[in-house]
């Protein structure tokens, strides 16, 4: 669990990906609480991130933002190229609510899929934006990947309080050359995969579901959640204010709080962060 695991159809030229999070999706959901049909967006969410940010090459940030109307007004996902991911939803349906009529559509309403990558090699993010076109995400990114890739592209997510999991397939431009029905056939049979399945063991999917096809499985890359506490980021923004704001809010409030939304930290400072961040003889303190 907790890894993308890539492999290759070597003799029709279709790759694909599956990856499985388990430890990492299980403590990154008990930090909220979500209804059940949001938590499973966002574990999608997660898992489709990873199978993306698996390609990045280079120190950078892969950002997913699906933003809708619905009662699920925003879901965030992002990873660095090391596959550490965080997120968060916003929802306003209630922690044992069901899912709403008219699947995904219910959930999020008209809306859009914004993609932001930022990479270390450049002056600024390049960012993407697509409207929500299709009845699961998985098809949303089907979409999605189609239209930025311009191969056929199949995905099937699923996420519940145990697993976030997502298996991806892409026909590659070769694939008809070497068969002509190779990709049709290749796509009925991953059809055949339930959402309990995702959850097997590599060899033991791959196996089962293209028994009879020449399957190069490639070494495992980790995924986890990482969202560390970062303090000192807070107290920066706060010292950028300067003393006479902070000051201001302390006047109105005995307590400055800030929630990192993203992470689900909260960062709480008294009346003593004054003369910390802003000392009397002008020193700064770290």
């Amino acid at each position: 669990m907790d890894a993308v695991h890539r492999f290759l159809l070597e003799d029709l030229d279709i790759r694909g990906s599956l990856v499985q999070l388990g430890p990492s999706w299980q403590t990154m959901a008990a930090r909220r609480s979500y209804a059940p049909p949001v938590r499973a967006l966002l574990g999608e969410l997660a898992a489709v991130t990873a199978l993306i940010g698996c390609n990045l090459k280079s120190p950078g940030r892969l950002s997913f933002q699906v933003q809708g109307h619905g009662p699920v007004s925003l879901l965030v996902m992002d990873c660095n190229e090391n596959l550490q991911l965080r997120g968060m939803a916003r929802s306003q349906l209630a922690v044992d609510a069901g899912a709403p009529a008219g699947g995904i559509g219910g959930l999020l309403g008209d809306g859009q899929l914004v993609l932001t990558l930022q990479m270390a090699s450049m002056q600024a993010p390049y960012q993407s934006v697509v409207p929500l076109r299709g009845e699961t995400l998985a098809a949303i990114f089907e979409h999605y990947l189609e239209q930025s890739e311009q191969q056929p592209a199949r995905l099937w997510l699923a996420a519940g309080a145990e697993s976030a999991c997502g298996l991806f397939l892409q026909k590659l431009p070769n694939a008809d050359v070497l068969d002509p029905d190779g990709w049709e056939r290749i796509e009925q049979l991953a059809a055949t995969v339930r959402p309990d399945e995702l959850a097997l063991a590599p060899e033991t999917l791959l196996t089962r579901l293209f028994a009879a096809e020449n399957v190069r499985l490639y070494p495992p890359r980790p995924a986890l959640w990482h969202c560390p506490r970062d303090e000192e980021k807070v107290r920066s923004a706060l010292r950028a204010m300067g003393r006479a704001e902070v000051e201001s809010i302390l006047a109105e409030a005995a307590v400055i709080a800030v929630e990192d939304e993203i992470c689900g930290h909260e960062y709480r400072f008294g009346a003593e962060i004054l003369d910390e961040l802003f000392p009397p003889d002008g020193r700064t303190l770290h």
